[in-house]
Parts: C-alpha cells; sequence; structure tokens
C-alpha cells in the first residue's frame, strides 16, 4: 500500500471522528435550550398531588492508578413521580434536599412550570 493512501485515510477518519463529536456536542446543547425556552414559556401550574414513587440515579467513575482500580461514586441525579388528581403521573428531576423531605403518599401541592420542577407543598 501507498504511504500517502494510508495517511489520507487516517486524516479522513480523524476529521469525520471529530466532527461526529463536535456534532453531538452541538446537537445536546440546541436541546438543552430548546428544553429551557419551552419551560420558560409554559405557564407555571399548582396542582393537587401525591408522591407515588421516588429514585435515584448514581453513575460511577472509575479510576486507574498503577496497580489499583478505584470505583468512586460520582453525581446523584434524584427523581420523584407525581400523580395528579385526574390520574396522570409526572416525574420530575428535584434537589437531594426535597428528595429527603418527601415521602411516598404525601399529599400537596405541586408547582411545576413545563418539564421542570419548582416546589411542593405538603398538606398536614
Amino acid at each position: 500500500m501507498d504511504f500517502a493512501f494510508d495517511y489520507n485515510m487516517f486524516r479522513l477518519m480523524f476529521n469525520m471522528v471529530f466532527f461526529i463529536i463536535i456534532g453531538m456536542f452541538v446537537f445536546i446543547i440546541v436541546k438543552n435550550i430548546k428544553t429551557w425556552n419551552q419551560n420558560n414559556h409554559s405557564p407555571r401550574l399548582d396542582v393537587e398531588a401525591e408522591v407515588v414513587s421516588k429514585r435515584t440515579d448514581v453513575s460511577f467513575n472509575n479510576h486507574m492508578g498503577g496497580n489499583a482500580s478505584m470505583v468512586l461514586p460520582g453525581p446523584t441525579i434524584y427523581y420523584a413521580a407525581f400523580q395528579v388528581e385526574s390520574g396522570d403521573r409526572m416525574e420530575f428531576k428535584i434537589s437531594g434536599t426535597e428528595y429527603g423531605q418527601l415521602a411516598i403518599k404525601d399529599r400537596g401541592k405541586l408547582s411545576f412550570q413545563g418539564s421542570r420542577f419548582l416546589s411542593f407543598s405538603r398538606y398536614f
């Protein structure tokens, strides 16, 4: 094989991978801006709701150092699902503090804007 052909093929593959990665970043940024904009243009709603489930999503980071390998916990994302009077269920990403204060079967007033959780005020 010709060295020039190998080099040109390498450059082509390198450029393709580079532009695919850049394209993925642009897609994610545009998608997040679109969601943020839709939430900002949605009305703020306050509805009666009940907490029906809670869950967490923990990611782990692998660290390799010499002969040892360590698995360290990464950021934790908290979610809560609410059921409104109409029977619809909605799941929102919430803060860790809010997650700790919620209990399943809590009833109260849920405030949200689009897909953005704002607050939940429990009834006593």
